[in-house]
């Protein structure tokens, strides 16, 4: 530590308000990394002081107890203990609680006080803790623990001031005594250790916490309908539903509108731009290419709006609840369902969220079936065969056909994966999946800031994946796809001369039996890097092509060069497809073994082509071949 710098860490147990803490502390100053040789998250921000000093913030993974049982505990435990290489110790350790449910915490507070860091106590959402009534003598607290206490309701900035003037105090106190205060004490405790800290945090809380006057009754009689065993499935199932129907119904304009952005600016690319090979490059490899994938921001966003409102309300863990019975049954862990929940945005954030299963091999089986939940790279194929081949109207009066299909499809991902880890659970390692404990979060009204926050970042994630990975593989499709050039009076379109077409034309027989033509086999090796670059791949094949003197769009394309047969069996194929290079990698560093992403490479592969075999023929003797 420098006289005008400092690390502060935020700890607190989940949902405490912590994270909202720390974007009130730092704003736009904040910036996401990894640690270094792990994949857990690292957020870290800057704030400065009434006095020009810069803190420097980190917020920690949340935890119970030091005693980590999960890959996110384990980084926290080192964090403050000063353990993790390359991470300097924290000068300071703010514990950030919720006013409204100290009982856990203070078993944490207890073994903070033993690592022997100068630390403050902010008493979050004390302004619901005020509503309800809830007498907390703060000054004998405060004597009782060893520690100042700032109240905050970090949502709206209440208490930021006075929080980051404590800290400055503690920071300044260091800087005179001219090192750290305190010594580190803290190890694994014994059982008998545990229970005589869990007494002491009750007689604490039994002292200076009085209950509410008003106690929270809404939370318990909206649970009692929300977490009802039938009730509260078929509302998930309807939140569910809606969800997956808002992703056609109201995303509808927007793509439009996207689509004739992209339309125009390829348009007027083409008349200032001489005919030729830049003219073919800028046009049909990049824009026709990037623009079919961009055309779909949308729908993820949509998707993306509902899974941060749910979780901001409070009712992801209800959902975690709610579903731990099934999941159960199908050999998968209750907290499987939010990593698995995840993964309908990406399955790498849905991979590295398994850290928060205690059990190695729950954490396992869910990392394996996570790529089958139906992420946002799935979602520009699937649109694009939905348009091409499924009617938009409207059925039983009130249901979007093409939103029902995308839901079926979302079914099926959903339900392999119980049937994969069912199958994993009986064949490889059986034993009793651990029982499912959770502390269900009161309800709380989502910020819009933070909600708009969240999504800029999904939007900023989303677009540069499209330059950084898209945008390449666009150009190294065009540059195949036009390449050779076709011989002096050679017949057919020039793409089959390509290395493109000879190479979609060579990987062909081994995918006729799932009906997929050499453009359709073109497609699916740079999906490989990036799943959604195969709409991408196709807007480039077909536009060099020259497949829209059929129809405008690469939808009506396909609809004419395709069979519906053809069409259900690659949504199929790619209901199954194996992962993007990155999921993989992802995986070998949360299992640390080339092994699990072999594995998952190869099973994929196979049920992909079994289910594309299955629905193909099954089109073709229905007659839709």
């Amino acid at each position: 530590m420098t006289a005008q710098s400092a690390r502060i860490a935020l700890i607190g147990n989940p949902n405490s308000g912590k994270t909202a803490l720390f974007n009130a502390l730092t704003g736009s100053r904040q910036k996401v990394a990894n640690y270094a040789g792990v994949t857990v998250e690292k957020k870290e921000g800057l704030v400065t002081t009434a006095s020009g000093r810069t803190l420097s913030v980190l917020d920690l993974p949340g935890t119970y107890s030091l005693r980590a049982r999960s890959p996110d505990e384990a980084v926290t435990r080192d964090a403050v203990l000063g353990r993790l290489a390359g991470e300097a110790t924290p000068d300071v350790l703010v514990c950030v609680a919720d006013a409204t449910n100290l009982r856990l915490v203070l078993r944490l507070i207890l073994e903070l006080r033993q690592v022997g860091r100068p630390m403050v106590l902010a008493l979050n959402m004390y302004d619901i803790a005020q509503r309800q009534g809830l007498r907390i003598d703060i000054e004998g607290l405060s004597r009782e623990i060893g520690a100042p206490i700032v109240t905050t309701v970090a949502t709206r900035k209440r208490g930021i001031d006075e929080l980051v003037a404590q800290l400055e105090v503690k920071v300044a106190a260091m800087d005179a005594a001219g090192e750290l205060t305190g010594q580190n004490e803290w190890r694994e405790p014994t059982a008998a250790e545990i229970r005589e800290a869990h007494a002491k945090a009750q007689r604490i809380m039994k002292t200076y916490v009085r209950p509410p006057e008003h106690p929270d009754t809404m939370t318990g009689k909206v649970d009692a309908v929300l977490l009802h065993p039938l009730a509260g499935l078929a509302i998930l199932f309807a939140l569910l539903f809606v969800m997956f129907q808002a992703v056609f119904a109201w995303a509808g304009p927007l793509m439009d509108g996207t689509e004739a952005g992209i339309a125009w600016l390829g348009g007027a690319a083409a008349t200032v731009i001489p005919d030729g090979l830049v003219q073919s490059l800028i046009v049909d490899g990049l824009i026709a290419g990037v623009g079919s994938v961009l055309v779909f921001l949308p729908q993820i966003l949509i998707l993306f709006l509902f899974i941060i409102l749910l979780e901001d309300f409070g009712y992801m863990a209800r959902a975690a609840f709610l579903m731990d019975k099934i999941m159960g049954g199908a050999g998968l862990h209750g907290r499987a369902f939010i990593p698995l929940l995840s993964s309908f945005a990406c399955a790498i954030p849905g991979v590295m969220a398994t850290r928060v299963i205690d059990s190695k091999r729950d954490r396992l089986t869910t990392i394996m079936v996570a790529p089958l939940m139906t992420c946002s790279a799935r979602i520009p194929v699937y649109t694009l065969i939905i348009a091409a081949f499924i009617p938009e109207r409207t059925v039983w009066g009130f249901a979007n056909l093409q939103g029902l299909v995308m839901f079926g499809l979302y079914a099926t991902g959903i339900l392999s994966a119980l049937a994969v880890s069912f199958v994993a659970r009986r064949l490889f390692w059986r034993g009793q999946v651990e029982p499912f404990l959770m502390e269900l979060p009161t309800y709380k009204t989502p910020d819009p800031m933070n909600v708009l926050r969240n999504l800029w970042l999904r939007a900023e994630i989303f677009i540069n994946r499209a330059g950084r990975i898209i945008l390449p593989l666009n150009i190294l499709i065009w540059v195949l796809a036009t390449f050779p050039a076709p011989p002096e009076g050679a017949e057919g379109p020039a793409i089959d001369y390509s290395f493109a077409g000879q190479l979609g034309h060579m990987v062909q027989p081994l995918l006729a039996p799932i009906g997929f033509n050499w453009q359709m086999s073109v497609a699916l090796i740079p999906g490989m890097a990036a799943r959604e670059v195969a709409v991408g791949a196709l807007g480039t094949v077909y536009a060099v092509a020259d497949a829209e003197e059929h129809v405008g769009t690469l939808a009506g394309a396909l609809s004419v060069d395709w069979t519906l047969a053809m069409g259900l069996s690659f949504l199929a194929w790619y209901v199954f497809a194996p992962q993007c290079a990155a999921t993989l990698a992802v995986v070998k560093r949360e299992t640390n073994s080339w092994l699990w992403p072999s594995v998952m490479f190869v099973y994929l592969v196979a049920l992909a082509y079994l289910a594309a075999f299955g629905v193909y023929n099954a089109a073709v003797a229905l007659g839709w071949g």
